[in-house]
Formats: structure tokens, C-alpha cells, sequence
């Protein structure tokens, strides 16, 4: 059954989604690598296709910026659709001194300063975490491709605009890029019993003022594309 943000049916979406922030970027992963994409998705613009790549059957859906976004639709997508796999496919800021512009950032953790996880009532401090069968198969993947890549933990914020100006005291903990959604993602996928990774271009170098353009981030960061394609194929 569709829900309030999704029009799919059961039987539109493969098991395995591939999940830009950028409904645009959904939409160029469908056009350019999914043979016979359908649109299953445009409610509030968030867009979603299933095709097949390779003769596998991938789905590729937006999520919008931030945790409260992905929590929301990847929370639908496992629980309502029986999506097995979700693999964010989204952009990053370099923290670490040896990530560069357009770098692979593959998170094996997601460190956050997010309040997410009181949903849950834990008594202490979660540790969001990627799936390993979905972690193990990307770097697989990666080293495949000769990719440049890093795996480590990142940072998910809710924050955008950092009046606290926090990064360089991440990086002293070895964090290696901050984004904004992997660990609700993670923390969903592991309430659900299901399998969460995010694979990340590093799109700017905030604490060296380096950056892409808004049309790069959008249509050229291809080696995470086909990382996280080769991925879902691994575990079809």
C-alpha cells in the first residue's frame, strides 16, 4: 500500500534501493545505469525508479537532506516495501588530512550529534554501524575499480551551518568526512533487522576551502555510483 510520502505498491521496489539526497541524482542513476527504468515515486518531488543493472533488480530513491528526511523514507522502504538492503549513495566533507576532493569515503561507522537514538529509551550511548555484508562487498567492489576510497567512521550532523565550528575536534578522534543522514539510516536498518552502508564522494574540504560545483555533485561522481551498483549486485 502506498504510504503518505511513497506511491509505490508492494512488488514496485527491488530489494535492494540505492539512496541519493538528490531526488535529480536518483533520476541520473536511473537514466544512465538501470536498463528499462519505471518511476515509481514523485510524491513532494522524491523521486524513485526501479530498473535492473547488470539483470538485477535495483531501485534508486532521493531522501533529502538530513536525519529526519532519511529516517522517514528508508524507515517506509524497510518496513513497508520489504527492502532488504539500502545503500546511501551521497556527498561529503573531507575532515581527515589524507581525504581529498572526489575521494570514496566508504562509512563503516557514523558517529553523530544527532539525538536520534533516544527513540529507543538505551541506556547509554549507540554506536550506528554499516552492515557487513553490504561493507565487505564495497570495498570488494572498490578495489575492483581501483577506485581511491577510505573506510572508517564519519560523521552524521544535524547541523549544516556549525556555529560551534566543531571539525577539528572530529578529526582528532579519526573521523574521516561529515555528512548529514548515515547513522538514522543505520540506526533504522538495525532496528529492523535490515542492512544499511553509505558510500560518500568527498564533494568539499571545508578545513582546506576546497569545493565542487553544485552541477558536479549532481551528474559526476560515478565511482561511488558504480561501487554501490556492483555492491547490490554482490548481494542480489
Amino acid at each position: 500500500m502506498p504510504t503518505p510520502h511513497n506511491n509505490a505498491k508492494k512488488g514496485d521496489i527491488a530489494k535492494t534501493v540505492l539512496m541519493p539526497g538528490d531526488p535529480l541524482r536518483a533520476r541520473f542513476i536511473a537514466e544512465n545505469y538501470l536498463e528499462a527504468p519505471v518511476c515509481y515515486n514523485e510524491v513532494r518531488g522524491m523521486l524513485g525508479f526501479t530498473g535492473t543493472y547488470k539483470g538485477v533488480p535495483v531501485s534508486v530513491q532521493g531522501s533529502g537532506m538530513g536525519m529526519p528526511s532519511i529516517g522517514i523514507y528508508s524507515w517506509e522502504l524497510f518496513n513497508e516495501y520489504d527492502v532488504e538492503n539500502i545503500i546511501r549513495v551521497g556527498t561529503a566533507g573531507s575532515i581527515a588530512d589524507n581525504v581529498s576532493l572526489r575521494d570514496v569515503v566508504i562509512g563503516m561507522s557514523a558517529s553523530t550529534n544527532s539525538a536520534y537514538a533516544s527513540q529507543y529509551r538505551l541506556p547509554g550511548t549507540y554506536a550506528p554501524t554499516a552492515s557487513w555484508k553490504l561493507l565487505s562487498a564495497a570495498v570488494k567492489s572498490a578495489e575492483e575499480q581501483r577506485s581511491r576510497f577510505h573506510v572508517g567512521n564519519i560523521l552524521s550532523s544535524d547541523t549544516f551551518y556549525d556555529d560551534a565550528n566543531s571539525l577539528a575536534d572530529w578529526q582528532k578522534m579519526g573521523v574521516l568526512a561529515i555528512e548529514m543522514e548515515a547513522a538514522a539510516l543505520y540506526m533504522n536498518a538495525a532496528r529492523a533487522g535490515k542492512n544499511a552502508l553509505c558510500i560518500l564522494t568527498v564533494s568539499d574540504c571545508p578545513l582546506k576551502g576546497e569545493s565542487t560545483t553544485a552541477e558536479e555533485r549532481q551528474t559526476t561522481f560515478r565511482s561511488m555510483m558504480e561501487i554501490a551498483l556492483e555492491t547490490a549486485i554482490k548481494v542480489k
